[in-house]
């Protein structure tokens, strides 16, 4: 498969705009390596195989087993993930695959119960900007580079 454009390149003001995007996740009360599960797990759900690459790198940077990387799309049935992260990652699932059911309102008064509004608010962003990341990335056609 061969990549259409790199966004950076054709249209730079749009990837500015999606950097701008990621400067502001990079200073909320979100832990990078919750970010990285986020990124990772939805990407997964997309098939967005440049960014379930990249965000697998950067979460083992970050500390992340191989295990529980590995285990990311069966969480629900895996012991390796706190309260907190089911949260996360239950609404990653559902903002993700949202015309299915859309955040549920259990799962964000989880959500508000656990994080509080602000980060609630911080967590939708995080996983609207990686959902856009992945529709740009599979759009064009990126590709994780081979043999690294």
């Amino acid at each position: 498969m061969k990549e259409r454009f790199i966004l950076k390149d054709v249209q730079p003001e749009a990837h500015k705009a999606m950097q701008a995007l990621e400067k502001y996740l990079s200073a909320v009360d979100i832990a990078p390596l919750h970010k990285e599960l986020i990124k990772i797990r939805a990407s997964q759900i997309n098939g967005c195989a440049f960014c379930i690459d990249l965000h697998a790198k950067d979460a083992r940077r970050l500390g992340e087993t191989e295990e529980r990387i590995y285990l990311l799309n069966a969480w629900r049935e895996a012991p390796h993930f706190n309260d907190e992260e089911r949260i996360m990652l239950a609404m990653t699932e559902e903002i993700t695959l949202i015309s299915q059911h859309g955040l549920t309102d259990d799962t964000y008064a989880k959500a508000i119960a656990a994080f509080g509004l602000h980060k609630t608010a911080q967590l939708i962003i995080a996983i609207t900007t990686i959902n856009a990341w992945n529709r740009i990335g599979i759009s064009s056609r990126r590709t994780p580079p081979l043999g690294r």
